[in-house]
């Protein structure tokens, strides 16, 4: 009787030594969501007479964000792409962060760099005005997009102007010494995964917003490294330095009955001077040149959401105007203008379609040695979600 009356008391001790721990739990914090883009369209271009028209396939890339806690989160883009007959997959970044303080955020992994402001925060097609990117970007730009390492960045408040600041360790680009592609020697190629030498790049932007509205952002980047060749090739010491100014300004102007947009961006790219090879006949020649290339775009756009008009306040009138200059001497030299217009009609906030022409001229590049004229019509389809 006396074990059984013990055992109760420590059966009845235990349950509510449990059910207090149980209480004192607290209720998660985590959340999860799943954000993105997708967009497709019909494209039409003449370059010199050799006409060809697409439908494009349809672009997914979905955006995972996930909140650990109120300091702790992980952010993932994936990028799955119709091209060609193939199925290209991507991943654009991931990355962890974590909150320091109100005025700093460390993040690593893979992320998207801040050179200028481009590929950070225009480029998903619902928040790009046009259908393309500008000259210098992209595929054979020289902007770096992303990269692999250590990020801390912040903002204050000045007491009516803010400046936000970004800097930040990666890998850093490798060179193409034209080994693989002899045409492309002397560029430089960012994004890989691995390091293959023992120096990183350094980089970061400071944004001033001057007005008290946040309506004007005027930023400078910088991104260097001393070593862009494999540790034990002869391009270990070629480095490189690139810098960049950008300028945003969205107003909401009475007169105008609209909201005025204006997006511009100014990338410099020097990369020290370093021989490089052709191969002529079966005979390899050295060759050198000058190792600087630059891109610039301005973009206007305006949308009369002041209209009395429904359908008038759903259209944006957009226009962008981008160069390119590789430097002479190399195989991909080239001197390049832009000119494009766009008519954007959007369905709702996050869901836009794009009607566009564009005029393209370009002297040299490495897939011509003459001057050629690309004109195109696009249409596109973009939402975000």
């Amino acid at each position: 009787m006396k074990k059984l009356l013990m055992t109760l008391i420590i059966l009845g001790l235990g349950s509510s030594a449990l059910a207090q721990t149980y209480n004192t739990f607290e209720p998660s914090k985590t959340q999860f969501m799943l954000r993105g883009y997708g967009h497709t369209g019909f494209e039409y271009l003449d370059t010199g007479g050799e006409q060809e028209s697409t439908f494009l396939g349809a672009t997914f890339a979905p955006i995972f964000l996930y909140k650990h806690s109120d300091k702790l989160m992980f952010e993932a883009e994936l990028e799955f792409e119709l091209e060609g007959n193939e199925l290209k997959t991507g991943l654009e970044y991931a990355d962890v962060m974590y909150v320091l303080n109100k005025h700093m955020t460390v993040r690593a992994g893979k992320f998207l760099l801040p050179f200028g402001t481009f590929m950070e925060r225009l480029h998903p097609a619902w928040i790009n005005r046009l259908p393309s990117r500008p000259l210098g970007f992209g595929h054979d730009g020289i902007a770096p997009a992303s990269d692999i390492g250590v990020e801390l960045r912040g903002a204050f408040d000045l007491g009516g102007p803010k400046l936000n600041y970004a800097v930040y360790v990666t890998n850093g680009p490798r060179i193409k010494d034209g080994s693989e592609e002899p045409e492309e020697a002397g560029m430089l190629d960012f994004g890989y995964y691995e390091d293959v030498n023992l120096a990183k790049a350094l980089g970061g932007r400071i944004g001033l917003l001057p007005l008290s509205d946040s309506s004007m952002e005027w930023g400078i980047s910088a991104y260097m490294t001393n070593s862009t060749g494999a540790e034990d090739s002869d391009y270990k010491d070629v480095g490189a330095f690139l810098w960049a100014l950008d300028l945003s300004y969205v107003k909401s102007i009475t007169p105008l009955q609209g909201v005025v947009d204006i997006k511009a961006q100014y990338n410099s790219s020097n990369v020290d001077t370093a021989t490089y090879y052709e191969i002529e006949d079966g005979i390899s020649e050295p060759y050198s040149f000058d190792n600087q290339s630059s891109s610039f775009y301005t973009q206007l756009s305006y949308r009369p959401i002041m209209s009395g008009s429904d359908f008038m306040k759903q259209l944006e009138f957009v226009g962008r105007y981008s160069d390119f200059n590789a430097p002479e001497g190399a195989e991909w030299e080239e001197k390049s203008t832009q000119y494009a217009f766009g008519l954007n009609y959007w369905l709702s906030w996050r869901s836009v379609v794009k009607f566009s022409y564009q005029t393209t001229k370009m002297e040299g590049g490495h897939d011509s040695d003459g001057t050629t004229r690309t004109n195109g019509l696009f249409v596109h389809w973009a939402i975000g979600f």
